[in-house]
């Protein structure tokens, strides 16, 4: 069946590297929560309570210095060339990410997917309280967006591929038909059908039965 929606994680997925890790590397609280980071994404640690723990960490940051991180992270290899490719067909390309919109707003900007899905650092007076709140906050957030805009867009499962590469995206899987582990953790491979361990995006376009 022809594909009409496609989801994407944004860190180390459409992202080489994890958001949060580049904010905390200014703090000098880098290898503490790529820690934290890593056992969330093997599954080994509750999403939502990996994401208050490394957020709280976060507190005292200027925003400031947020959007400059956000707005110099380091794309996948072959990022835009995918999303480009999928749009001329026709796909609604998507990101859901439990990371934050400072990097996945600018990000959509720059490679030109329809809309994202991601959680906000709360701030006041211009520094982050170690607070945060949004739209993907739970291990099963994306499979919930991801049923929502499906009936939203009159797509189905068979109509759907989703692309990932941790424990958090594993809630997305069950709702589509085309299941990409992108250099991930085996907690997600297990459950995929396409499996790439090549950094390059581009190589999903060889898997696709247009």
């Amino acid at each position: 069946m022809r594909l009409k929606l496609a989801v994407f994680d944004f860190d180390s997925t459409l992202m080489d590297g994890e958001t949060i890790d580049f904010l905390a590397t200014p703090l000098g609280l880098k290898d503490k929560v790529a820690a934290i980071t890593e056992m969330a994404m093997r599954g080994e640690l509750d999403f939502f309570e990996s994401l208050i723990m490394r957020v709280k960490l976060l507190e005292g940051l200027e925003e400031k210095k947020v959007d400059e991180i956000c707005h110099n992270l380091p794309f996948m290899p072959g990022a835009k060339e995918v999303i480009d490719a999928l749009k001329k067909k026709g796909v609604r390309v998507v990101v859901f990410s439990g990371g934050f919109k400072n990097a996945t707003s600018y990000a959509r900007e720059v490679l030109g997917f329809d809309a994202d899905f991601s959680n906000i650092l709360h701030s006041k007076n211009g520094v982050l309280t170690g607070l945060v709140g949004g739209e993907m906050m739970f291990s099963n957030s994306k499979g919930e967006m991801l049923k929502r805009l499906q009936t939203l867009l009159n797509v189905n499962k068979e109509e759907t591929m989703v692309v990932g590469d941790g424990a958090n995206d594993l809630s997305m899987f069950e709702w589509a038909d085309r299941r990409v582990a992108f250099c991930a953790k085996d907690v997600l491979k297990k459950a995929a059908n396409i499996v790439i361990d090549k950094k390059d995006l581009r190589e999903i376009l060889k898997e696709i039965k247009w």
